[in-house]
């Protein structure tokens, strides 16, 4: 590993998580991340949901909840860029410390809940970015909402003109009662109703839907 990356990496390591990810989320903004120098083999091309992605490789929801950087994480070479969860309303999210590292696994435990700068703020950044590549967009719902599925619904019809895919996330743990979307009458009418609302949106995107995964296996069963 070449000095530069070997001392920023160590640098970073010594950080609090959440500090070095913000670090890591203005070194992108300013520029200085990698850029891909290369076309991708043909061999890698595949299609998610019936969109072309030059690799099977994307960046998942989390790393850039805000849409602060899609346009320098496409130019890394990821296939998709994901970002969210984002919620119709700003919300803080949960009491800090909230995210870990669990070194021997080489991972981290999430215990965010949701933090982002809402539907407003992120909308603006995404409407006329042209980020190169397939983005998709994941919406939430906020914890104080005293209808869930409104806020999906809410999230369709924002996110369907900016995103080439929009993913519902019911699977968070940190949102109580968030979970209970997945049971079989719920899920019906949640799938129900967002797809009644991407019927009314100005474009039609794909929606791919964002479970547990701790579920068991009746449990996927029965969803399907």
């Amino acid at each position: 590993m070449p000095l530069v990356k070997t001392l920023t990496r160590d640098t970073l390591l010594k950080m609090d998580p959440e500090i070095a990810h913000g670090a890591t989320i203005n070194a992108l903004r300013l520029g200085l991340g990698p850029e891909q120098d290369y076309a991708d083999p043909v061999e890698l091309k595949t299609t998610l949901v019936g969109l072309p992605l030059a690799n099977p490789v994307g960046m998942a929801a989390g790393f850039d909840k805000n849409a602060e950087v899609p346009k320098p994480l496409a130019r890394m070479g990821f296939g998709m860029v994901e970002i969210g969860t984002v919620t119709p309303r700003p919300q803080v999210g949960n009491p800090k410390p909230r995210l870990f590292r669990v070194p021997e696994a080489e991972g981290v435990i999430n215990r965010m809940g949701f933090n982002n700068e809402g539907h407003d703020a992120v909308f603006a950044r995404l409407r006329g970015a042209h980020v190169p590549g397939v983005l998709g967009v994941n919406i939430g719902a906020n914890k104080d909402s005293e209808d869930f599925v409104a806020d999906y619904v809410k999230g369709v019809l924002r996110f369907s003109e900016v995103a080439d895919y929009l993913t519902v996330n019911i699977s968070s743990p940190n949102t109580p009662g968030l979970r209970n979307l997945q049971g079989d009458e719920a899920l019906r009418r949640l799938l129900g109703e967002v797809l009644k609302a991407r019927g009314k949106a100005k474009v039609r995107v794909p929606v791919l839907l964002k479970l547990a995964p701790d579920l068991d296996e009746a449990a996927l069963d029965g969803i399907a």
